[in-house]
């Protein structure tokens, strides 16, 4: 098991905007709005969080090997 990456960048499937943001460890993402097109992102089905299906590193439960479908209390879960 290697450490835990906490920087995420997240690009907009609609407008390809990219920005990096820092994942929490407390709590999933369910929505994250695009600051340039204003598209409110949702996870995909069968992902837990927006760093899931957006990201370019999964949230840190998956990374712990955790199930993207069981990673965090809320929906999926």
């Amino acid at each position: 098991m290697g450490e835990v990456v906490l920087q995420s960048r997240l690009t907009c499937p609609n407008c390809g905007h990219a920005k990096t943001e820092t994942m929490r460890l407390d709590a999933c993402q369910y929505f994250y709005e695009c600051e340039q097109c204003h598209t409110v992102l949702r996870p995909k089905a069968g992902d837990c969080c927006v760093f899931c299906s957006y990201g370019s590193v999964r949230c840190p439960p998956v990374q712990a090997g955790g199930s993207a479908n069981k990673c965090c209390s809320g929906p999926g879960a």
